[in-house]
């Protein structure tokens, strides 16, 4: 998979977005790109975290109590940081702002909790493509800039859904999205949404990895041109 942009982005969802946004701009510092009506009753609010896109999806309808994904925290460097600070958004949300370089996080962390290391060290190596960083426990996979940490946990969700509260989905930019799809697929990923393409804005599709984690991949117009 050949990144159109160098870092990866990460959406969340939430029912009360005032206080979300007041951790998110105030508390962490974020710096508002603008709003993105998705459809009827979602609004995105989209925030750069250098050159990751941390998207605040605010949903006017209740959101089903569903069970958290295997997005587990979001690392974000700082370079004027000097130790990790380790926080949580006002829906629960970890968030850890840290010293730049600290666990080889050098732009943004995600941190993924995953039921079986080697079944998902397969499918970012194999279906993914992206380059694998040994770690003392856990391992580790650098799309870009961006470090997304894989750690063993038994008790993660399965098929957690992209609607519910929380972390829900991570994206990658790429230049063509139908051949980044297809090929995850014929990696072995399962596919959640077909490609689809959004107006002039992007074209999109979404697969899962083996726990059935949402992953967007991403065409967007702004980045790569045309999106035939």
């Amino acid at each position: 998979m050949k990144l159109a942009k160098p870092q990866v982005d990460i959406g969340l969802s939430t029912n009360d977005p005032d206080p979300m946004l007041a951790f998110w701009q105030g508390t962490v510092g974020l710096k508002l790109d603008h709003v993105l009506p998705v459809r009827r009753g979602q609004n995105q609010h989209r925030h750069d975290a250098a050159g990751s896109v941390v998207k605040i999806n605010h949903h006017a309808d209740p959101l089903p109590d569903a069970a958290p994904s295997g997005y587990r925290e979001l690392i974000i460097a700082q370079p004027a940081r000097m130790a990790p600070l380790p926080l949580k958004d006002p829906d629960g949300n970890r968030v850890c702002l840290v010293p730049s370089g600290h666990d080889g996080v050098r732009q943004i962390g995600i941190r993924v909790a995953v039921r079986h290391l080697e079944a998902h060290r397969r499918f970012y190596r194999d279906a993914l493509g992206l380059a694998e960083e040994a770690r003392a426990s856990g391992t580790a996979f650098r799309a870009g800039e961006t470090l997304i940490l894989l750690e063993q946990d038994h008790s993660a969700s399965v098929d957690a859904g992209i609607r519910g509260k929380g972390w829900r989905y991570i994206t990658f930019q790429v230049f063509k999205v139908d051949e980044v799809h297809a090929g995850v697929l014929a990696a072995g990923g399962r596919e959640a949404r077909a490609p689809v393409t959004l107006g002039t804005t992007a074209r999109i599709s979404m697969v899962l990895d083996p726990d059935g984690n949402w992953i967007e991949l991403s065409q967007r117009a702004s980045i790569v041109g045309a999106l035939s």
